[in-house]
């Protein structure tokens, strides 16, 4: 049944993420860092997170997963438009260049999959969200660092969340 739980706040997770960021957003002050370290602490406390039948392939394949995580967060930080408004407001929004980035991780996570199922690597769900977490994290992060280098005043940047 945590299988049916854990899938269904990937699916979540992942529709309102990505939602959100094909839609212009204002960047303002209430940024939610805290998501990818809930996904992450939900990823942890599953036992199935390393396969016993296989635990050094199962390293593998989770550690190639995790990198898969952070090359698509950071591409779609990358991807991502910043602009400011004549009021000072800072926006971003998700290009098609990040549909791309996506549908690269996507099909690079389901290899990996493959990868593992043929050498008898069972991975759980709890990599899959421990990698969304890394998606996230590192998507909010180098956005962040991005919109500060747009050297706003010290006000304006101290007011701004990426979302």
């Amino acid at each position: 049944m945590a299988w049916l739980v854990n899938a269904l706040l990937i699916a979540a997770v992942a529709a309102l993420a990505i939602g959100r960021q094909f839609r212009a957003g204002r960047v303002d002050t209430d940024r939610r860092w805290w998501v990818p370290g809930i996904l992450a602490f939900v990823a942890l406390r599953e036992p199935d997170l390393l396969g016993a039948d296989h635990p050094t392939a199962s390293a593998a394949v989770l550690a190639a997963d995790l990198l898969v995580g952070l090359a698509v967060g950071a591409g779609w930080a990358w991807t991502t438009r910043i602009w400011v408004e004549t009021d000072g407001a800072v926006w971003s929004k998700s290009t098609k260049a990040s549909v791309v980035v996506w549908t690269g991780g996507v099909g690079l996570r389901a290899g990996l999959f493959a990868c593992g199922a043929m050498v008898g690597v069972h991975q759980g769900s709890s990599a899959l969200i421990l990698a969304l977490a890394a998606t996230l994290l590192v998507r909010t992060g180098v956005l962040a660092w991005r919109v500060q280098s747009l050297n706003l005043s010290p006000a304006a940047a101290s007011a701004l969340y990426v979302r």
